[in-house]
């Protein structure tokens, strides 16, 4: 047999289930790994090693009783540290919040326990989710096991540090501006940003703006597909609401035939001064080369949001800066860029945060008339390679950093605007090594196009992306 880890997580949940695998020998296995190797990498803030075990040997109890196991029975899937996990710590990123323990648990993490799942730990963000980069005062950098010198990047940077080094299958990640596609991009991994709507925030975190999103991070498509069957629900008092999938489930979709599509595309970042690197065009060309021979049209496009919508996003950045509470005296405690964030989101009148919301609002409206004339947009997902750990940081003012994540990542965020499904494909690598995603978005609740299209590019490029692995594998 190959090492576990090299194993899916459908495989693996397929193996506990014929008894080849039991749930405690996979627990014990990516626990050695991640002691062995999350030193280097940075993927986890709090391993849970004592509760994943005694999950382990429930789960193992019931593959012995079930008749009927769950989907992902005995299979670790680390939960993102924004999310709440009850009785662990949760640090949101930030030293902030040290010595805080969760009261409750998200309902996203009830659904993945409720598949079996069993939770390793963890994993780290950078503080409150805000930056697009994972490094900060309470756990080490996380880094791409492509290039440990560089970073992960955020906010799902550790989530996808860990799957691509092999210290999980899969993981639960979030995004709110790009905060899933963009560690993929960087850590060579499959992500899904889903439809606005699709995974509640219950019972605590709000969805007021509908930007955030809970979402699967993976080695390839078949994993993903069915971790957002499990992830996908709603509670009374969501916002927003998600139609379902028409096959049924979003696993049905993979392999099913995809049809001929008409794609656009565009590589003209909404930042203004954004500078798309040479070698993320040859991803997009090559990602444009490769839907062309699977037999897709593929149209270029002027991209359907205009530089005026930068402003207004950044307004209701500065304000999401606010929304998570910090105790008297703690403010001393925060990341010169978060504070810097919320200093100007509390000087932000509501009056302008709504018209803000209202303004990108309007702008949907018309992009929604050009992309769903399209079955799905091909983009970049970031502009660069993966940037070297501290570079973000790496110069006089926190709007400076701001300044380098909003060039780094304009991209993604307009998914998040429009509530629109998106995937990064990890399908390019450089002649370094260093792995560069390209994006596709879809239509409002068409993650299964998507998903039938990435099941399809994937076949075709060699299965799991060619089987590539780091160094660190």
């Amino acid at each position: 047999m190959a090492h576990i880890h090299d194993l899916t997580a459908l495989e693996q949940a397929a193996a506990v289930r014929t008894r080849e695998l039991s749930p405690v020998e996979i627990t014990e296995h990516y626990l050695e790994r991640a002691d062995r190797l999350d030193g280097e990498v940075g993927a986890f803030v709090t391993l849970t090693a004592d509760r994943a075990l005694d999950e382990a040997r429930k789960q193992e109890a019931r593959v012995l009783e079930s008749t009927d196991p769950p989907p992902f029975l005995g299979v670790p899937i680390p939960i993102k540290d924004l999310n709440l996990v009850k009785d662990v710590p949760i640090f949101f990123g930030s030293a902030a919040y040290e010595g805080f323990t969760a009261p409750v648990d998200d309902s996203v993490v009830e659904r993945l326990r409720e598949a079996g799942t069993i939770m390793l730990g963890k994993t780290s963000t950078p503080e409150f989710g805000l930056p697009c980069y994972t490094e900060t005062a309470v756990s080490p950098p996380a880094r791409t096991p492509w290039d440990l010198s560089r970073s992960a990047g955020g906010s799902s940077g550790g989530a996808a540090a860990a799957v691509a080094a092999g210290l999980a299958p899969a993981a639960q990640g979030s995004d709110g501006a790009g905060s899933i596609r963009i560690p993929a991009s960087v850590c060579g991994l499959y992500g899904i940003k889903p439809t606005r709507g699709r995974i509640s925030f219950a019972p605590i975190i709000p969805d007021l703006a509908g930007l955030s999103t809970n979402g699967p991070i993976s080695r390839n498509v078949a994993d993903a597909a069915a971790l957002l069957d499990v992830m996908a629900h709603n509670n009374p008092g969501d916002l927003y609401w998600a139609p379902p999938p028409q096959r049924g489930s979003f696993a049905a979709y993979v392999g099913a035939d995809p049809g001929r599509l008409r794609i656009a595309r565009y590589a003209t970042p909404v930042v203004p001064d954004a500078d798309v690197h040479p070698e993320v065009l040859a991803a997009y060309e090559s990602a444009s080369a490769v839907l062309e021979s699977l037999g897709h049209e593929v149209v270029d496009i002027a991209p359907p949001f205009g530089p005026d919508v930068v402003p207004e996003f950044v307004k209701m950045w500065f304000t999401f800066a606010c929304m998570h509470p910090v105790a008297e005296g703690m403010e001393s405690r925060l990341r010169p860029l978060t504070a810097w964030l919320r200093e100007r989101g509390f000087a932000t009148p509501a009056p302008d945060f709504l018209k803000a919301q209202s303004a990108l609002q309007l702008a949907t409206r018309f992009a929604l008339l050009v992309t769903d004339e399209y079955d799905a947009v091909l983009t970049p997902t970031v502009t660069r390679p993966p940037a070297p750990v501290g570079w973000f940081e790496d110069v006089d003012t926190p709007e400076e950093t701001f300044e380098r994540m909003k060039r780094f990542a304009p991209f993604a965020a307009p998914y998040n605007i429009s509530g629109q499904p998106a995937v990064n494909l990890p399908l390019y690598w450089t002649p370094d090594g260093l792995p560069i995603g390209v994006m596709l978005a879809g239509r409002f609740g068409d993650e299964g196009t998507l998903i039938s299209l990435s099941a399809q590019i994937e076949a075709s490029v060699g299965g799991f992306w060619g089987e590539r692995r780091p160094p660190i594998w």
